[in-house]
């Protein structure tokens, strides 16, 4: 596996794509944003400090190419995932991305704001260029009614609350929609992970009512996202097996989804059970953060990948982390089934 970036981690990234979903193909390769964190003793570390950092991909390897942000100009204290979308023009640029915190917060907080940037697009010695950022909005905000508006959960790990990872998607029929990692508001049960939604109804984002829910299941549907393939629209998740109720039925880290015949369908569960694919159970948490693009290729970054339970302590986690892209997986779709590739 590539380092990308000496002496930092890399997770949770994502390529630029077309406004319908496809790779977009810029300066001969592929544009990529990740978080990334200076490598600290302990790599759970990383989310307190996550910064977005933007790269080319091409056949040659990965080119750093910088924060996307300047310092100055991101809101919260740190960014969380998002997705990216060339404007229909394809001279700018559209990031969508989760804010955290407040800047110069004196405490780590949990809240999460999502927000919609623009910039613009050239291309300069081969390279691309991005910049300057022209808007920075918040995009969508959680009502209390549908959505919860407290973050801060049990504050533990995998307790926390979620209103964050959009994720750009417009429909065949030309509708723009807004995917999100939330929480249901108002649940009896602390296991309460919903896929939320928004829709573009031309002077800005409503949100609309949750798509997925997860009530008393499980607390964090993770990077939710769409393609569509022969017709069929695909949702997929991640999530974790620590986050599933202790009572059940729970399942193992790795990637979930659904499929219907339309948009606004009646979702089924892909295998039957909504488990995509799992890690294997040598290695629960061997990778994280899993993307389906179009072309059926599945992204995601290295976790502990040659580790059974969690290690307990930071110098160990240190030593079995990655962070950084994992190999790219090959998945095949045929209505409600899905499998992985042999690579």
């Amino acid at each position: 596996m590539p380092d990308i970036l000496p002496g930092h981690d890399v997770w949770d990234h994502w390529p630029v794509l077309t406004p319908t979903g496809a790779i977009a193909s810029i300066a001969g390769g592929q544009l990529v944003i990740a978080l990334t964190a200076a490598r600290s003793d302990d790599p759970e570390d990383r989310h307190a400090v996550a910064r977005l950092r933007l790269f080319h991909r091409t056949d040659a390897g990965w080119r750093d190419l910088g924060p996307l942000f300047p310092a100055d100009d991101a809101p919260g204290s740190r960014q969380w995932s998002g997705s990216a979308v060339l404007a229909d023009s394809g001279d700018s640029l559209r990031q969508f991305f989760t804010a955290v915190g407040e800047r110069h917060e004196g405490s780590i907080s949990m809240s999460q704001r999502l927000f919609e940037a623009t910039a613009a697009l050239c291309i300069m010695d081969g390279l691309p260029q991005i910049g300057p950022w022209h808007t920075v909005t918040e995009c969508v905000r959680p009502d209390g009614v549908e959505y919860e508006t407290e973050m801060a959960g049990g504050g533990g790990i995998g307790t926390i609350k979620a209103f964050r990872d959009p994720f750009f998607f417009r429909h065949t029929d030309g509708q723009d929609w807004l995917l999100f990692t939330a929480s249901a508001a108002g649940a009896q049960s602390s296991w309460n992970g919903v896929v939320g939604a928004a829709r573009w109804i031309g002077d800005g984002w409503a949100l609309q009512p949750p798509i997925i829910s997860a009530l008393g299941l499980n607390n964090e549907l993770e990077r939710p996202h769409t393609i569509i393939n022969r017709g069929a629209v695909y949702l997929f998740w991640s999530t974790q097996a620590k986050v599933f109720a202790p009572a059940g039925p729970r399942g193992p880290t790795g990637l979930y989804g659904v499929v219907a015949d339309h948009w606004g369908g009646a979702w089924r569960p892909i295998n039957g059970t909504g488990l995509v694919f799992a890690n294997p159970a040598s290695a629960p948490a061997q990778a994280y953060s899993f993307q389906v693009l179009p072309d059926l290729s599945v992204w995601s970054f290295a976790d502990l990948p040659e580790t059974g339970d969690t290690p307990p302590d930071a110098l160990a986690r240190r030593a079995a982390f990655v962070g950084g892209p994992a190999p790219v997986l090959q998945l095949a779709l045929e209505g409600d089934v899905a499998t992985l590739v042999p690579q």
